[in-house]
This record gives C-alpha cells, sequence and structure tokens, in this order.
C-alpha cells in the first residue's frame, strides 16, 4: 500500500505550484510562502519513507523538517508588512534561530529526544505571532497589490489555524512516542499530513477565487464615496491627504496598476504608509483596496457606455437632419 504521507506529498506539489502562481504583488513573500509548502512536502515524502519502507537512515532530517515550516509561513507574511532592508534583518534573526534549533540536536545527540518539543514550541510560537499581526489589520500588508491584501489577511488567520492544528498533532505524536505507543504516532503522522495539506491547498483556491473577484464584487463607485460626509472625529490633515490621493489617482491613473500597493500609493504622495491608510478609512469609511477598487468601477463604467453613446451618435445625427 502506498503510505499516507506519500499522498500528503504529492498534495503538497500540488501546493506548491499553485502558491508559485499566486500574484500577490511580492516576490520576497511568493518565495517563503512556496519554501513552507516545500518543507511540508519533503516532511510528508520522508515521513512516508521512514515509516512506510523503514529508511531510518532519514530520520534526522525527516525529524527536523517540520521546525522550518512556522518560520517559513510567518516570514512570508512579514515580508507584506516591512521595507526590504527591515524584512532582511527580521529573516535572517529568525532562520538563524530555527536553524540553530534544528542543527543542536543533530551535532548533541543527547538533545535529539527534545526534537518533539522544539516543533511544538515552533509551532505555538508562530501561530502566536501569525495571530499578532492578523490583529493588526489587513492594512498593515502595505507592500501587497491591493487586490491580494483582504485575502491575504484572511489566509493569515487560516495559515494560524493550520499551525494550531499542527501543533495538536505534534503534541499527541510526542506523548504517544513518549509512551512507547510508535504505531499510534505514525498513524496520527499520517492522517495529520493529508489534513494539513487539504486544508493548505483549499485556503489557496479559496484565495485565488476571492482575489479575482474583489474587485468585482467590492469596487464602489467614486461618486458614492464622495457622498460620504467624513467623520467628526477626523484628524488635522486626513481630508487634505485623501484629497492629494484623489487627484493623483484621476491624474495618473495609477489604480490601472494590477500591481499597486499602498507603499507605493504613499511613496508618490511623501506621506507615511500608515498616514494614508489612516486618512482614508477616517474620510471615507473603507480601506484603500476599496477605495482604489472605486476608481476602477467607476473607470470601468466609463469604458462600457462610451461605446453606447458612440453606437447611438448616428441615429442622432440622423434624426437631427
Amino acid at each position: 500500500m502506498l503510505p499516507l504521507p506519500i499522498f500528503a506529498f504529492a498534495l503538497s506539489a500540488v501546493a506548491c505550484a499553485l502558491v508559485w502562481r499566486l500574484d500577490i504583488g511580492n516576490s520576497r513573500a511568493r518565495g517563503f510562502f512556496t519554501a513552507a509548502c516545500a518543507v511540508i512536502a519533503l516532511g510528508a515524502l520522508l515521513t512516508g519513507m521512514r515509516f512506510g519502507y523503514g529508511l531510518e537512515q532519514i530520520i534526522a532530517i525527516q525529524r527536523t523538517a517540520p521546525i522550518l515550516k512556522g518560520p517559513l509561513i510567518y516570514l512570508g507574511f512579514a515580508a507584506l508588512t516591512r521595507p526590504a532592508i527591515s524584512f532582511r534583518h527580521l529573516a535572517a534573526l529568525h532562520l538563524s534561530i530555527t536553524g540553530l534549533a534544528a542543527l543542536l540536536p543533530q551535532l548533541i545527540p543527547q538533545l535529539r529526544p527534545g526534537l518533539d518539543l522544539l516543533i511544538v514550541l515552533s509551532d505555538l510560537t508562530y501561530a502566536s505571532l501569525l495571530l499578532w499581526l492578523w490583529r493588526q489589520g489587513s492594512d498593515r500588508l502595505i507592500y501587497a497589490s491591493l487586490e491580494a491584501v483582504r485575502g491575504l489577511w484572511h489566509w493569515m488567520l487560516g495559515s494560524a489555524a493550520i499551525l494550531a492544528v499542527s501543533l495538536v498533532f505534534n503534541t499527541w505524536i510526542a506523548i504517544s512516542f513518549a509512551m512507547q505507543r510508535p504505531d499510534n504516532a505514525v498513524e496520527l503522522i499520517s492522517y495529520g499530513s493529508v489534513l494539513l495539506v487539504l486544508v493548505a491547498i483549499f485556503a489557496i483556491v479559496v484565495f485565488s477565487r476571492r482575489k479575482e473577484g474583489y474587485s468585482q464584487s467590492n469596487g464602489q463607485s467614486v461618486a458614492q464615496a464622495n457622498g460620504r460626509a467624513p467623520r467628526p472625529e477626523v484628524e488635522d490633515g486626513s481630508v487634505e491627504l485623501e484629497q492629494a490621493a484623489r487627484a493623483l489617482l484621476m491624474q495618473s491613473q495609477l489604480y490601472l496598476d494590477k500591481d499597486l500597493t499602498l507603499d507605493r500609493l504613499a511613496k508618490r504622495l511623501h506621506v507615511p504608509a500608515r498616514s494614508l491608510s489612516k486618512a482614508i478609512n477616517q474620510t471615507q469609511h473603507m480601506n484603500l483596496s476599496k477605495y482604489v477598487n472605486g476608481f476602477r468601477a467607476e473607470h470601468a463604467a466609463g469604458l462600457f457606455w462610451r461605446p453606447v453613446r458612440l453606437a447611438s451618435l448616428p441615429s442622432r445625427i440622423s434624426r437631427g437632419l
């Protein structure tokens, strides 16, 4: 029989291909997400080879691979929140700590029994970090394309949930090994691998569909945005900043750029990204993604009606004659 982890490996390979094709406006983030899927795939393959075919020589790599998935997922989302230089320092810190934690048990055999605990701590740490990042709001993802922001924000919460489920399974597996019940541990590893990958693929497919339809389903006209009165607690300068953003978008048609991000728009206005996001939230009662989609919807409506007006022109001329 084909071991279930081998099936999970095949699903993980599909997930890697789907993630690599995602257009989220940031190649660094996409690379880390793809690497996380690759690590999950490698772990599933090695698990199947070890427990399905008795290859105990790969135990060192098989037991350390799960430690990497949490940091890689977190760094993928962190890449959407920080400039390149700051992110490189953050990535170096997390990858160094993770690499050291994975390497020490290989160099010091006495530490190997603690690998299961390290995996559990990794899942707990990075599930908590993702939840903390999610609570800061979707506008924190200033280096993602605007169409992808809302979907990524939901996907972040889903990733934290996936790591939480992984935490439960890994804790259960560690207890099974500690109680000298390896058969139960192998069964948990098999079903946990398949469940994890199926949930990941489902999240990727849902995210892709939401991203494609987001601009259509959530686009609002600029006229509707104009009709909303500013809130009484609008901070000084917010109205002027929103008007400057509106003028820039109208004059340059920057909203047509599918890779537009909050950070790029803020740089064009020479203001901090957080200030621009706050100004639009306070004056228009919406986030930047929906605000820009309003301009796109207005532009699309103009393209739709223009041929209709031109087509009716000959009949108007003939009636006039």
